[in-house]
C-alpha cells in the first residue's frame, strides 16, 4: 500500500486533432485529419477514435475551454467541479482528492478506472491515481462515461471511466504557454509548457512546480513534474513515444475526533509524519491502416517508489513500496458501411505485469512482502447504426480476462500464495433518435472488479477474496440542442461479493472482506443553457442510494456516500478581454465510514461550497483572481470512525495569477 492510502486512522472541437491525441498520444492533427475517411472525428466510444455517427453514449465532456474559464489548476479539480464527479478531501494535503463515480464510497477508485490518453493509470493496490502531475495546460478535453465498462476498459469500471486526452504539439511553429499563480497558505504554482509542429514531426514538452503549506498544520505539500513527448505522422502510419516524471514531498496531518475539529480544524496530532512519491512513466504507441482496417498498439511502463515516516504510541513505522507496471494493449477496428448501416467492429488485447516491494520497519522488527498479478484479457464489439430508421444504434460487446496472483510475507517465513482468477463481461447498448432533439438510449451489462494485492494481504481466512461481479442496467433521455440540453439517466447496479473494509469484523479491528449483496441505485441529470449577456449556465445533479440488500445489514446505508450532490457553475464567456465563471457545490449528509449497522449517532454534515475566478486578457497575457469556498465553510467531506477519524476540507482560498501564451 502507498502512503497517501494508509491514514493514521484507518489500515492500512477541434475534434480531428482530439482523436488523434487520443488515439496515439502524439500526433500531429493535420496529419491525421488527412487520414480520416469521414469529415468529423468526436469522442471515443471504442478505444479508436469514434465516428461522427458513433459518439459515445451518455457521456459528460469537459473542454480545454471550460477548464480555463473555471481557472482550475489540474486535472482532479477539473472533474470535481466542473464534471460534477464527488470528491473526497485527500489525506496527504495533494490535490489527488478521491473521485467517487456512482457511490462506492472509500472505495470509489478501485471501481472506475482512469485513462490518460487511452494508457490505464490505475494500480493494483490502495492508491488512487495521481492525476496533479498531468500539466492541464495540456488537456485537450476530459471524457466521463459512468456506469459498467468493464467489455473495453476491464476490472474495475462498474462505476465508469474518465477519460483524460492531451492535445499535441500540431501547428506548424512554436506554441506555448508559461504562468505564475500565489496564494494563501503559501499556495504557489509555476507552469510552463511548449509544442512544435513541423511536417510529419512534432513534439511537446511541459514542467510544473507546485507548493503549498495547506489548511492545516504539517501539511506542507511540494510536487514537480515534467512531460514530454515526440511524434510521427506520415499517409497510413503513426508512432509516438512519451516520458512523464514527478517527485512528490508531503507532511501528513492526521485525524481528529469531531470534538478536536470543533475546537481547531487546523491542528495536527502527528506533526513528525511524512512521506515521499516519486513516479516515472515511459509509453509508446504506433498506429496503421490497412484499407478499411486499423490498427493501434500501445505500450507502457511505469515505476513507482512511495516511502512514509509515522510516529505512534507504539513507535516510529517507516513503509516503503516499490512498484512496476507495464501494459501492452494491441487492438484493431473495421469501419465500414454497407446498404446504408455504418458498422464499427473492434477487437484487442490487453497483457499486463504489475509487481511490488514492500517493506515495513518499526521498534518491532522488519517485514517485508512480495506481491505480483499478470492478467491477459481479450475484448470484441460491434456497434451498427441505421440513419434511416431513427438513427437508431446497437452494439453488443464480450471480454474475458485471467489474473494470476502471487504473494509472499518473506519475514513471517509463510508459504507463498498463489492463485488464478478468471472473469467475463458484457454488454448491450442501443439508441434511437425519435424526433429531432430527442435521443433514448438503454444500456444492461456485467461488469467486475478482483481483489488488488492490499486487499488480498488483510483479510480474514486463507482463500483470497473472490471476484466482485455487477449486473448493471441504465435508462436515458437526452432533450435539447446545442444551445440547450438536459440529459437524465436512471441507473442500477447490483453487486455481489463487493469487495470492502468491513470494520466490524476480526474483534473491531476490521478487515477486507466480501459483502452480503449491495446495491447502487438512482438518477442523474446533466445539462447547459446559453443566457443572454454571453453567458452559460450547466449543472450536474445525482442522487444515488448505496445499500445492502441481503444479510444481516439488509436496507442499511452504505458508509461515505452521499444521497444528493449538486454541481452547478455560470460563465460569462470571454467577451472584450473579460470572462468570470462562478460555481457551487453540495453534498448531502452521509454515514461515517465505520458505520456499517448504521447506529452512530450522527453522519457527515451536509456542506456546500462557492468558488468564483474573474480574469482579464491584454493582448498575449492574462491577468485573474481566483477564490475557493468563498463562504470559508468549516467541513468535512472525509471520515473514517463514528465522530472520529476525521481529516478536515480546506478554508477560503483565495489566489492571483498572470499567464502568458505564445
Amino acid at each position: 500500500m502507498t502512503f497517501s492510502a494508509v491514514p493514521n486512522s484507518a489500515p492500512a472541437i477541434k475534434p480531428i486533432a482530439l482523436a488523434c491525441a487520443l488515439t496515439f498520444s502524439l500526433f500531429a492533427g493535420a496529419a491525421c485529419a488527412e487520414e480520416q475517411p469521414l469529415a468529423t472525428v468526436h469522442v471515443t466510444g471504442s478505444r479508436f477514435p469514434s465516428d461522427a455517427a458513433l459518439p459515445p453514449v451518455g457521456a459528460t465532456v469537459i473542454t480545454a475551454a471550460e477548464i480555463r474559464s473555471a481557472g482550475v489548476t489540474d486535472v482532479n479539480q477539473a472533474i470535481r467541479k466542473i464534471g460534477g464527479v464527488v470528491g473526497r478531501q485527500s489525506l496527504d494535503g495533494s490535490p489527488d482528492f478521491g473521485l467517487d463515480l456512482r457511490g462506492f464510497g472509500t472505495n470509489s477508485s478501485q471501481n472506475m478506472v482512469i485513462l490518460v490518453d487511452g494508457v490505464r493509470m490505475n494500480e493494483n493496490e490502495l492508491a488512487g491515481a495521481v492525476l496533479s502531475t498531468i500539466p492541464v495546460d495540456t488537456v485537450e478535453r476530459i471524457e466521463i462515461a459512468r456506469g459498467g465498462s468493464s467489455v473495453l476498459y476491464g476490472e474495475g469500471a462498474t462505476g465508469g471511466v474518465i477519460n483524460i486526452i492531451t492535445r499535441r504539439g500540431a501547428q506548424a511553429g512554436y506554441h506555448g504557454s508559461a504562468s505564475l499563480e500565489r496564494g494563501r497558505f503559501d499556495q504557489h504554482d509555476a507552469r510552463a509548457s511548449v509544442r512544435h509542429g513541423e511536417g510529419a514531426l512534432s513534439f511537446d514538452l511541459a514542467a510544473a512546480h507546485q507548493g503549498t503549506d495547506n489548511y492545516r498544520d504539517n501539511n506542507e505539500f511540494r510536487q514537480k513534474s515534467v512531460s514530454g513527448g515526440v511524434g510521427w505522422a506520415q499517409g497510413d502510419s503513426r508512432l509516438g513515444m512519451r516520458v512523464e516524471s514527478a517527485r512528490r514531498d508531503a507532511r501528513f496531518p492526521g485525524s481528529l475526533t469531531l470534538a478536536q475539529f470543533g475546537a481547531n480544524p487546523r491542528q495536527s496530532l502527528t506533526p513528525n509524519d511524512f512521506g515521499t512519491l516519486a513516479s516515472d512513466r515511459v509509453s509508446i504507441s504506433a498506429g496503421h491502416r490497412i484499407g478499411a482496417v486499423e490498427l493501434l498498439a500501445e505500450l507502457s511502463h511505469r515505476e513507482r517508489d512511495s516511502r512514509a515516516h509515522y510516529e505512534t504510541a507504539f513507535g516510529t513505522g517507516d513503509i516503503a513500496n516499490t512498484s512496476r507496471q507495464t501494459q501492452f494493449s494491441p487492438r484493431l477496428r473495421h469501419l465500414g458501411r454497407k446498404q446504408g448501416v455504418l458498422n464499427e467492429f473492434v477487437a484487442g488485447v490487453d497483457l499486463l505485469r504489475w509487481e511490488r516491494v514492500s517493506t515495513y520497519a518499526s521498534a518491532f522488527g522488519t517485514s517485508r512482502n512480495d506481491a505480483s498479478q499478470d492478467s491477459q484479457a481479450f475484448y470484441v464489439r460491434d456497434e451498427l447504426r441505421w440513419n434511416a430508421a431513427w438513427n437508431a444504434r446497437l452494439a453488443v460487446g464480450a471480454r474475458h480476462e485471467r489474473f494470476e496472483k502471487d504473494y509472499a510475507d518473506l519475514a513471517a517465513s509463510l508459504p507463498r500464495e498463489s492463485s488464478s482468477q478468471s472473469q467475463n463481461a458484457w454488454v448491450v447498448e442501443g439508441s434511437i433518435e425519435p424526433v429531432p432533439g430527442l435521443t433514448l438510449h438503454a444500456k444492461a451489462g456485467e461488469s467486475y472488479r478482483v481483489p488488488n494485492a492490499d486487499e488480498n494481504s488483510y483479510r480474514f481466512g486463507a482463500q483470497v477474496l473472490d471476484v466482485q461481479t455487477s449486473r448493471d442496467l441504465e435508462f436515458g433521455v437526452t432533450v435539447g440542442s446545442e444551445a440547450r440540453q438536459v440529459s437524465a439517466r436512471v441507473f442500477r447496479h447490483r453487486l455481489r461479493d463487493e469487495i470492502f473494509f468491513d470494520p466490524t469484523l476480526f474483534g473491531g479491528f476490521g478487515v477486507n472482506t466480501n459483502l452480503d449483496p449491495t446495491r447502487r441505485q438512482g438518477v442523474e441529470l446533466d445539462g447547459h443553457l446559453d443566457l443572454p449577456a454571453n453567458l452559460r449556465l450547466t449543472g450536474h445533479v445525482q442522487h444515488v442510494q448505496a445499500e445492502f440488500t441481503d444479510g444481516p445489514n439488509a436496507g442499511r446505508d452504505m458508509v461515505l456516500v452521499p444521497k444528493n450532490a449538486v454541481t452547478a457553475r455560470l460563465a460569462r464567456l470571454p467577451g472584450n478581454g473579460h470572462s468570470a465563471d462562478i460555481g457551487a457545490q453540495y453534498d448531502s449528509t452521509q454515514r461515517y465510514g465505520s458505520d456499517f449497522d448504521n447506529t452512530c449517532g450522527a453522519r457527515i454534515p451536509s456542506y456546500t461550497t462557492i468558488d468564483a475566478r474573474y480574469a482579464v486578457k491584454v493582448g498575449a497575457w492574462e491577468f485573474a483572481a481566483t477564490g475557493l469556498n468563498l463562504g470559508d465553510r468549516r467541513y468535512f467531506s472525509q471520515a473514517f470512525g463514528c465522530r472520529a477519524g476525521i481529516y478536515p476540507s480546506d478554508a477560503r482560498q483565495l489566489k492571483l495569477s498572470v499567464r502568458y501564451d505564445f
